[in-house]
């Protein structure tokens, strides 16, 4: 099979989102809060515990007030700030303006990390005439993360799932990637860290290659092998 065209996923694929520490340390500096350091540390431990950061740590538990929400998180962006703004809740903070400031936070373009190979590999892409598309469970427009980093230049379309109001492993999300591309989906490779959400693209018979999600520095070239599939 030959691939005419490559989806990538976004968050622990492309782009790796900050630590919990600087994330929390953003948004105290954001809203001028100042703690101690044996209370920051305990804060830190908290909201990566109760996995309030988005692209981070899953939560240990999922409140029962947020189950549903949880679980549908990424299909309007609304359902998106709740659950993760809920998630933060869980946790005590000293001053309630941290709650939204550590949301926004995390859609800026500083609080992410292309990975080392992704702009060699999305070049290389383009080289080949591959076409590019994201495909992302998301509740925000990630383009000005792409644009800061300068890889938005690499991708052709952006198939996000609060826009489309469905999301991954939903084939809908896919299909809509394929389309974007002009491409029938047996001549795509979907390219993902999670292996249920983005693994549902083989249902429409796109080819799917697995990456590990790990900080930047512990995966310099987990995106390479996509060259050799492409090129193969």
């Amino acid at each position: 099979m030959a691939i005419k065209g490559v989806l990538f996923d976004f968050s622990g694929t492309l782009f790796r989102i900050e630590s919990v520490t600087s994330w929390l340390r953003a948004a105290l500096d954001e809203t001028g809060v100042s703690v101690g350091e044996e209370a920051f540390e305990r804060y830190a431990r908290e909201l990566d515990a109760a996995g309030a950061l988005p692209g981070g740590s899953t939560p240990e538990r999922i409140p029962e007030a947020l189950t549903e929400l949880w679980w549908t998180r990424d299909r309007d962006a609304e359902r998106h700030r709740d659950a993760y703004v809920g998630l933060a809740r869980r946790v005590e903070l000293p001053d309630p303006r941290l709650y939204d400031a550590l949301y926004e936070r995390h859609k800026t373009p500083s609080a992410w990390r292309p990975y080392p190979d992704a702009a060699e590999v999305l070049g290389g892409l383009r080289r080949l005439g591959t076409g590019v598309a994201v495909v992302s469970n998301i509740g925000w427009d990630p383009r000005p993360v792409f644009q800061a980093h300068g890889l938005d230049g690499y991708v052709d379309a952006y198939v996000l799932s609060y826009r489309h109001g469905v999301q991954k492993p939903d084939a809908r999300l896919f299909r809509a990637g394929c389309e974007a591309l002009g491409e029938d989906p047996r001549d795509v490779l979907m390219v993902g860290d999670d292996r249920r959400a983005d693994g549902g693209a083989a249902r429409l018979g796109c080819a799917v290659h697995f990456v590990d999600h790990l900080p930047v520095e512990e995966r310099p070239g987990g995106l390479r092998p996509v060259l050799g599939l492409v090129g193969a």
